[in-house]
């Protein structure tokens, strides 16, 4: 099959989802809308009766709404690693997979925010940050860095969709509603593939490529700073912001591979989203999950060996006390399992490592739960505890759910409309291969004619 061949039969597969995107699909939207109107219907009542509706407390002021935000900002790193930083370094394999990768992230980066929002209690109290934040306080940097990278993340996945939104304009015509031929019109641009453009675009694509990974490695170091720059137990560490920024590509990975799962199979990308593409994250997760437990146990034995100030009632806290179920489960479902499940040969195919990027996706965020609620649990002064420990109340719950279903259905709404593989960087690709076969062959011919001369 030559190039052009190929590259109508992607053309194909890639825009059929955006016409026909089939009953399933329709179906998991309409469930997530229904989830995230329910926790809506829930936020009304806590506009009108406050923060009182949640099971947080004086003293454990951070809940589930928090333990999400620092969940959304670990997923978000996704997009610099799978997409930028391979891409800088050369790994064409990842080109597939790089639009799904930059979608998670700027909606995590999205979720990440609106729990911020859903935590202060009364939106509008977000002002106050603006007119009365204080630039020694690591709180405002973190708003600084998160709209930055959010900013940065959503151009770095548009401009190189140009080509496919001109893909889009030209191959839909009358296949969708005027809105949207008007919609990707103006998206275009007036892309029209000339050398000229191509050229362009790739410089532009490097650029924010270089500037994209400082940008999404600050937002890590940033927010692990709210938590560092304090004296509490299990918080006050000089290694949590490597470790945040390690955990972060750990969860990102996972994310994308669980994704990936999701829409190789609900759009037909098998050709496209393959075996091998599925295996070489999976070994990246695997990398990143080892460093990820080697942080965790660097920071537990330093903490249990010198055992100063409440470290003794922290640490008894995830060992053998209240936290201690999710403790070891976190261990087992992030740390173990996946290891085994991409060692053992016979699990080291596209279900297994489905099964290992869910496990790492779910049990992240019940580290992030055991990594906020523990240490605000520990009571700063011996004459002070609050009557009952935190728990999370039904509203907390469903109003959380927002955010995380609201996530889901923001990346599946996005793929509804723009295609879910790049497809002129997977073509380019393609040209790219068969312009460097060609020259190689033309040089085994040249070799070989002067030999017979």
């Amino acid at each position: 099959m030559s190039n052009n061949e190929r590259s109508l039969e992607l053309e194909e597969i890639a825009l059929k989802p955006l016409v026909k995107p089939g009953l399933g699909y329709n179906i998991g939207l309409a469930s997530l809308a229904v989830v995230v109107a329910v926790g809506v219907l829930f936020y009304a009542g806590q506009l009108w009766k406050g923060l009182s509706v949640t099971g947080m407390q004086n003293q454990v002021f951070w809940g589930l709404y928090i333990t999400t935000f620092v969940y959304f900002i670990g997923i978000s790193l996704a997009g610099t690693l799978v997409s930028a930083i391979l891409r800088l370094s050369g790994q064409h394999w990842q080109s597939p997979v790089s639009r799904i990768a930059e979608v998670i992230t700027g909606s995590a980066l999205i979720g990440a925010l609106l729990m911020v929002v859903i935590d202060m209690g009364r939106p509008e109290r977000l002002l106050n940050i603006f007119i009365h934040g204080r630039i020694q306080s690591p709180l405002l940097w973190d708003v600084i860095a998160v709209n930055t990278y959010l900013f940065g993340s959503l151009l770095y996945l548009y401009i190189p969709m140009i080509p496919d939104l001109a893909l889009c304009r030209d191959k839909l015509g009358e296949s969708v509603s005027p809105i949207r031929q008007k919609i990707y019109r103006l998206l275009a641009l007036g892309w029209q593939n000339t050398p000229e453009q191509k050229e362009r675009l790739e410089k532009v694509i490097g650029i924010m490529s270089v500037v994209i990974i400082p940008a999404g490695i600050a937002v890590h170091s940033v927010t692990a700073w709210i938590f560092g720059m304090t004296l509490r137990s299990g918080w006050d560490t000089t290694i949590l912001a490597p470790y945040f920024v390690v955990s972060a590509f750990f969860s990102g990975v996972a994310m994308v591979i669980v994704a990936m799962a999701i829409f190789r199979k609900a759009f037909g990308l098998e050709k496209y989203l393959t075996v091998d593409h599925f295996k070489k994250l999976g070994w990246l997760l695997i990398a990143m999950g080892l460093v990820y437990g080697y942080f965790n146990f660097a920071e537990l034995l330093t903490e249990a060996y010198k055992v100063k100030g409440h470290e003794l009632e922290f640490l008894s806290m995830f060992f053998t006390g209240r936290f201690s179920m999710l403790f070891w489960l976190f261990f087992l479902d992030c740390i173990l399992l996946p290891v085994f499940l991409m060692v053992w040969p016979t699990t080291r195919n596209i279900t297994g490592i489905t099964i290992a990027g869910v496990l790492v996706v779910i049990g992240v965020w019940f580290k992030r739960y055991i990594f906020v609620i523990p240490t605000l649990s520990l009571a700063n002064t011996p004459t002070y505890f609050d009557s009952a420990p935190y728990r999370a109340s039904l509203p907390e719950l469903s109003i959380t759910m927002i955010g995380l279903a609201g996530f889901a259905l923001l990346i599946a709404l996005f793929f509804r409309f723009f295609p879910a593989i790049p497809v002129w960087e997977i073509a380019n690709e393609w040209d790219k291969e068969s312009a460097e076969i060609s020259s190689i062959n033309s040089v085994r011919l040249g070799k070989f004619k002067g030999g017979a001369k």
